[in-house]
């Protein structure tokens, strides 16, 4: 967007990738990026958009029926404890159409909305995260959604039936030496002289799903193009079937937590990819990527969410049963102020999950700062609840809850929640990532405004720029500061509406603050990571306070006030730490921590290079129908566990 100076052609290389592949026009007024402008919009958040009524009541009865198969048949702890799930859960899966969910019924899905897919995610994950995130990687990032999105027709009529059958699907994008950053992406595709296929080679890590998946959506780099006498790499995405010849699944990885997902590193040799199986256009891969995440960001908040309301559920009651030193563990305050921030912070991840996933159904508007802020706030504070809840529970949240059931004691598996949410912060963005991605977002009204100052442009386009600024910002700023006189929320009784004036000046606070970088630090801005990072936690902690207050009003409007004392907890305890990361932004060692990690890498040695692997054959062998099942362990029979195994893992 600028032209920074300060960086070295490796970083130019990857942000102009970046910038080429993200969203340029906003859709519609985003509630969330507004906040960053100074902008508190709470026309955009009340009433608070719950799911309609026909609607919850096509979610309801398809969640019982999960419900029920899930306590039948899923036995969280086993898969767990086995790494792997079973040929039968798999089986169920494909029974209950639970690989179409969002699939159209046209092409044979069932053609459930966002919220509804959501709910079954949750409902799953209550069970095991493994069977949840294999269900989610399948249909969020999978091939699906690209499909849904972006498509050919005759690409849908092919694929989308035969994956409402069940064939599993993976997305392919990671490699050893890329992550967040594709620039340097060596997967290659050759479009073959004759033009009837692209020739594809590399390798790809952490493909969840990889292991058992019949298709696959692979990130690769095509021929690039030449933009100011400069190439400009070029990556597109296929839809590869694993039963081709030259695709080998080549290991396992295996970790901590959702240990029983199949994920894989899988190696491509001169792979023939027909001409037609492009999906979209050469060069939008990574735009139809990052499409794609808008909505597939969306499961990780929702499944954090669901998870916690069983924990917080759960904590209430121990903190009611656990007696010590004369009373409840929950009437000692350091017991009580646990108990209801583990309380208030679901209450808050339900509230901007369900926000995002509104947005998302409505289809017409922009909800890319949303589902990132959603992805990034829910896996955070998912994290550091779980660790609350253990906390609480003591010794007993160590425990495995196979070792509490056969010791005869109140069995909740705790510590695995811990290693099955850890993941959370790392997949699909990780929080660093997320961060840097939203802080993009959040300059974007002013680099619309003012970029071309600082690119290469002709004066005369300069002076234009300066012309246009002068016409915005004296006005824009001097809102931010007497804003305040002008606004009221009516709509809120007086204790939220005092709360949400307070949320309105430091939302206006928040814009001048950004402001003020910008012009102090110029370019250099994007190099100051923490610096944006607060500046980011600030506006999606403003956002989830507000969404909050709207909630909280909204039910009360409808007789519920059940929550209205967690909002009010939530909000008054998030004023905390919103003045705590400002108050941040000037006191912090964020220069001691730099000078300090370069000593430390100037004395480090680097590792050694990774070495290459005789990878053994992979076990499971290709099965003949991908309708049924690439994998042996998908086709195999497999035996239904305990009705009782079941709930106890619940």
């Amino acid at each position: 967007m600028i032209e920074n100076k300060n960086r070295t052609a490796a970083e130019n290389a990857s942000i102009e990738v970046a910038e080429a592949s993200r969203e340029i026009e906003w859709k519609s007024k985003s509630f969330m990026a507004s906040l960053y402008m100074g902008d508190l919009d709470i026309s955009l958040a009340a009433p608070f958009p719950f799911q309609g009524e026909e609607d919850a009541k096509i979610g309801d009865e398809i969640c019982a029926k999960v419900d029920a198969w899930c306590a039948a048949e899923v036995d969280g702890d086993a898969i767990d404890r086995n790494e792997e799930i079973p040929a039968h859960v798999f089986r169920g899966m494909q029974e209950l159409g639970l690989f179409a969910i969002k699939i159209p019924k046209k092409y044979g899905g069932l053609g459930l909305t966002q919220a509804n897919y959501l709910r079954i995610l949750q409902t799953v994950a209550q069970y095991c995260a493994s069977t949840a995130s294999t269900l989610s990687a399948h249909q969020s990032i999978g091939v699906p959604q690209p499909l849904k999105l972006f498509g050919s027709e005759e690409q849908k009529q092919k694929y989308l039936p035969m994956i409402a059958k069940g064939a599993v699907t993976a997305f392919a994008l990671t490699e050893t030496s890329v992550g967040s950053d594709p620039v340097n992406m060596k997967t290659s595709a050759v479009l073959s002289e004759d033009g009837t296929h692209w020739i594809l080679n590399g390798e790809k890590l952490w493909c969840t799903n990889g292991a058992v998946a019949d298709l696959l959506v692979v990130m690769c780099s095509t021929a690039p193009i030449v933009k100011k006498g400069r190439e400009i790499p070029q990556i597109s995405a296929f839809v590869v079937e694993t039963e081709w010849e030259g695709v080998e699944i080549v290991h396992r990885c295996r970790f901590m937590g959702i240990r029983a997902i199949e994920n894989a590193l899988i190696r491509f040799k001169d792979v023939k990819i027909p001409a037609e199986n492009l999906i979209w256009a050469p060069g939008r891969g990574l735009r139809l990527a990052l499409a794609t995440l808008n909505d597939g960001r969306l499961g990780i908040p929702a499944i954090a969410a669901g998870g916690l309301k069983a924990i917080s559920d759960f904590s209430a009651r121990w903190a009611k049963s656990r007696f010590q030193w004369g009373k409840f563990i929950g009437e000692h305050e350091a017991g009580s102020d646990k108990l209801a921030h583990i309380t208030a912070g679901t209450y808050a991840m339900d509230t901007l999950s369900k926000y995002a996933t509104a947005l998302a159904d409505k289809g017409d508007v922009d909800i890319r700062v949303e589902a990132a802020s959603a992805k990034l706030f829910n896996s955070e504070m998912g994290w550091e609840l779980t660790d609350t809840a253990m906390q609480l529970r003591g010794g007993r949240g160590f425990e495995t809850n196979q070792s509490l059931e056969a010791r005869g004691d109140n069995a909740f598996p705790i510590e695995r929640a811990m290693r099955d949410a850890r993941i959370n912060r790392i997949v699909e963005g990780t929080t660093d990532v997320m961060h840097l991605f939203l802080a993009r977002e959040a300059l974007d009204g002013h680099l619309q405004r003012t970029g071309a100052l600082f690119k290469r442009v002709s004066l005369g386009e300069k002076l234009k720029t300066v012309v246009k600024a002068a016409g915005f910002y004296p006005f824009w700023y001097a809102k931010l500061w007497v804003g305040g006189l002008f606004k009221s929320f009516p709509d809120f009784d007086d204790n939220l509406a005092r709360h949400l004036h307070w949320v309105d000046a430091r939302t206006r606070k928040l814009g001048r603050v950004l402001f003020h970088n910008m012009i102090l630090q110029g370019p250099k801005l994007e190099m100051r990571q923490l610096t944006l990072a607060r500046v980011v936690d600030i506006g999606v902690e403003l956002a989830v306070m507000a969404l909050v207050a709207s909630r909280a009003q909204s039910e009360a409007r409808l007789g519920n006030t059940d929550d209205m004392n967690t909002a009010l907890y939530w909000i008054d305890s998030g004023r905390i730490r919103v003045d705590n990361l400002f108050r941040q932004l000037n006191t912090n060692s964020d220069a001691a921590a730099r000078t300090l990690a370069k000593e430390l890498m100037d004395r480090a040695e680097p590792l050694p290079e990774m070495r290459d692997v005789d990878f053994p054959p992979h076990p499971h062998e290709k099965g003949s129908d991908l309708t049924s099942g690439r994998q042996d362990k998908r086709l195999s029979e497999g035996g239904t566990v305990s009705s009782t195994s079941a709930k106890a893992s619940k």
